[in-house]
């Protein structure tokens, strides 16, 4: 956004971002622009502009001129837009246009410079900075809900419910958390942030309170946001199992908008359709995982929501980012609600583990232990081989046909479910190739590869959680978070995992409760003695608290990688490796070449393919009634993606990923940028999407704000801000040195600097 230095100036910009929210400046039904307001109280608007109460009132003092003033559908006032040019900071004029919005009875006001927009609900909070004007659709739901909200007290906490045709208990602990989550909304707190380990049923929980705003009026729609299809499909299933006379949909990257009660999105798919939506659209917003998404590029699909928002993470307190806390409004590492999982084994809420002993070791030292991120191939074949492959699969299949029983009494038909972890594609076909060989009464059946260069991959998922077979799943990235099956009996660790998040992601996966296979405890079978590293055992539970190898807890790594691994990436090597592997064998394709052959694919297949038409159309469109025409269904992406993951070029969206570097892509982003329909931001304009993010995340004073626009626009120039910065030109002529201790402190100053750089200024790295 360019500078404008005039109030007139402004209002051009004013004007368009009050279109993009839905609103018409020319219509007179819709916005009243320089408006008289008099003195008393009006709550209609005639068409030409008048005031009435029932009938004409009469002209009293002339108390000031409303740059805009919307209104209702009824003609009644609902907000009043204060308008300043962009060197004057909107916050300040809150009392000049307070009795403007008072005399004419309108409930919300509006600052802004064109620039940086502040929501003042006045009746009820202070203005704060949002991304957008409102909706009328959402200022008039506000006073809606206002008048028909219920006391949270006043609607009872059930005992039971309905899930996939089950009577569940709703735990203890799930009720001490809504009545957590009820305790905040009393008290007008806007964020909430929930760690609950993983098995403890955060959506089931979330399910059910999203049921319980509706029906006390305080809610209509609601976000669920998360990093993974399955956890997507997950979600939706719960949703609706449990939702059942709510709507829910799932908006995937080509498909259509839907006007329903709960939008479940993948963070990656709201990154660039975050705009298509209003900043008072939603009501709640819910993060899986939140700790993922309060950084860089991720976070501007969370904070461009100003709702009541609600994190949730299994993720303990202590490894999770200071600014996941400051979003959510907490002290550094104290969330708001916590079930620890100690008391979740104690109170046999999860189901207890222990780790298979006088396996073979294949690694328990020799590779350098902060090298996180190690070339995957180059270290499968320096530490296995088809001889140790064989072995560690042998002595698996061995240990879990004779323990399984004692596991889980209830369990007839085989071993049970089994997740095995690989290291690389390649090595996860061969060990699904010797567990079939062990055992060939199955046909090849019995282990099954899951990546995501398998065509049917979610028909395979159904088939591991609800028919016998395959009883194994081999895999790489794609189970180690966000996958639930209950039924699962066996880990086995076939790589070494040096994050403690991932480690205690992986280890959950075995967590869960299965009543009808009476399921007692599940054994990790961990090769690589990872749990060493750890100092996990089954009587002294790792959290984030114990030691590595027994000298205090495992080193958390510092440097430019460590958000990598809180991001939970599907691997390490996003941006070290110069190649992507692909197919059943995990062959390896140098990623400039499969990007080159991805562009080159799609631009022969436009001429003839009707979806990727309907997408280049789309991104053609100049106006919303053409890009609403051409949106795909979901059946035309599923098919698009179907197809595009052909055993010729395995293109696919994770593939895809790795080879752009690019770890918020979606595929349909990639289909445009191979027909040059759109291109990647600039620096500048991630710079100015993070600033903007960072701005709601940390909650500054206007006059905060000013001085941090300035550093901001060095930082611009420059790449970085650095302490320096502030006594040479033309930092220095402006006082910036004083200013800044003045308003933060000196080693406040300090702290925001380094702050700043790395999350607003920060560039992903290329390898």
């Amino acid at each position: 956004m360019g500078k404008h230095t005039t109030e007139a100036d402004a209002r051009i910009i004013i004007d368009d971002l009050l279109r993009q929210a839905g609103w018409n400046p020319a219509d007179k039904s819709e916005v009243l622009t320089e408006f008289s307001i008099n003195g008393g109280s009006a709550n209609r608007v005639s068409e030409s502009g008048a005031i009435y109460k029932g009938e004409p009132i009469k002209t009293g003092k002339n108390i000031g001129r409303a740059d805009y003033v919307l209104l209702d559908q009824n003609g009644r006032p609902l907000a009043v837009i204060e308008a300043k040019r962009s060197a004057f900071q909107p916050y300040a004029a809150k009392q000049q246009v307070l009795p403007y919005a008072k005399a004419i009875d309108a409930s919300f006001i509006f600052l802004t410079n064109g620039e940086l927009i502040y929501f003042w609900d006045y009746k009820e909070d202070d203005a704060r900075i949002v991304n957008s004007f409102y909706s009328r659709r959402d200022l008039e739901h506000i006073v809606h809900m206002r008048k028909h909200k219920v006391a949270l007290a006043g609607i009872e906490i059930p005992d039971y419910y309905i899930r996939q045709g089950e009577q569940r208990q709703v735990r203890p602990y799930q009720q001490e958390a809504m009545r957590a989550i009820d305790h905040t909304l009393e008290l007008g707190k806007r964020r909430f942030l929930m760690e609950l380990p993983t098995g403890t049923g955060k959506t089931d929980l979330i399910a059910l309170y999203i049921k319980r705003l509706m029906e006390a009026d305080r809610a209509e729609r609601v976000l669920f946001l998360v990093d993974r299809e399955q956890l997507a499909r997950q979600a939706i299933e719960a949703l609706q199992d449990i939702l059942t006379t709510h709507s829910s949909y799932w908006l995937k990257p080509g498909t259509m908008r839907q006007e329903k009660e709960i939008t479940v999105c993948l963070l990656q798919t709201m990154i660039s359709r975050y705009q298509e939506f209003t900043s008072g659209y939603f009501d709640v917003v819910i993060a899986d995982e939140c700790h993922r998404s309060i950084y860089g590029a991720w976070q501007t699909a969370l904070t461009h929501f100003d709702a009541f928002h609600i994190g949730l993470t299994a993720t303990p307190a202590i490894y999770i980012e200071r600014n996941t806390f400051r979003f959510y409004h907490c002290q550094d590492q104290k969330p708001d609600f916590v079930y620890r999982i100690q008391d979740a084994f104690k109170e046999k809420f999860l189901v207890p583990y222990k780790f298979a002993t006088g396996i073979t070791t294949i690694i328990a030292e020799g590779a350098d232990v902060d090298d996180e991120h190690y070339d995957p191939s180059e270290f499968e074949r320096k530490w296995t081989n088809a001889q140790t492959n064989r072995l560690m699969m042998q002595e698996f299949d061995r240990l879990a046909w004779q323990n399984y029983q004692e596991l889980a009494p209830g369990q007839k038909e085989g071993i049970g479910k089994a997740i095995i972890f690989a290291m690389t594609k390649h090595h996860a076909a061969r060990l699904s190739e010797y567990l079939n060989e062990l055992h060939p009464e199955h046909k090849g059946n019995y282990a099954a590869v899951i990546t995501s260069d398998v065509s049917d991959a979610d028909d395979l998922i159904r088939k591991f959680k609800y028919e016998t077979c395959p009883m194994i799943a081999v895999s790489v990235g794609m189970l180690d978070t966000g996958f639930d099956c209950r039924e699962v009996l066996h880990l086995v660790m076939c790589r070494r995992v040096r994050s403690p998040i991932l480690y205690q992601q992986m280890r959950g996966r075995g967590t869960r409760t299965c009543p009808p296979i009476n399921k007692q405890k599940f054994v990790i079978y961990d090769f690589f003695e990872n749990h060493k590293y750890f100092n996990d055992s089954d009587t002294d539970i790792f959290t984030g608290t114990g030691g590595a190898y027994g000298t205090g807890r495992p080193a958390v790594r510092k440097g430019p990688h460590r958000e990598l691994i809180d991001l939970g990436l599907d691997d390490e090597w996003l941006y070290h490796v110069t190649y992507v592997e692909v197919g059943p064998d995990g062959e390896k394709v140098d990623k400039r070449d499969y990007v080159t052959n991805w562009k080159e694919t799609i631009k022969k297949a436009l001429k003839d393919d009707p979806i990727l038409e309907k997408i280049r159309n789309q991104a053609l469109a100049t106006n919303a009634y053409e890009k609403e025409k051409y949106q795909l269904t979901g059946e035309e992406e599923e098919e698009l993606t179907r197809r595009l993951n052909s055993p010729r070029f395995f293109f696919n969206e994770e593939n895809l990923r790795r080879a752009y570097r690019q770890p918020g892509g979606n595929l349909i982003d990639f289909i445009k940028h191979a027909l040059g329909l759109i291109k990647v931001k600039s620096q500048e304009e991630i710079t100015n999407d993070n600033f903007q993010a960072w701005l709601v995340i940390k909650a500054f004073t206007p006059e905060q704000i000013d001085y941090l626009t300035l550093l901001k626009n060095r930082g611009v120039i420059k790449g970085k801000v650095k302490m320096d910065d502030l006594f040479t030109p033309p930092l220095s002529v402006l006082n910036a040195a004083t200013i800044g201790v003045e308003l933060f402190g000196e080693n406040g100053l300090k702290e925001l600097i380094g702050e700043m750089n790395e999350a607003v200024f920060k560039k992903e790295e290329a390898a």
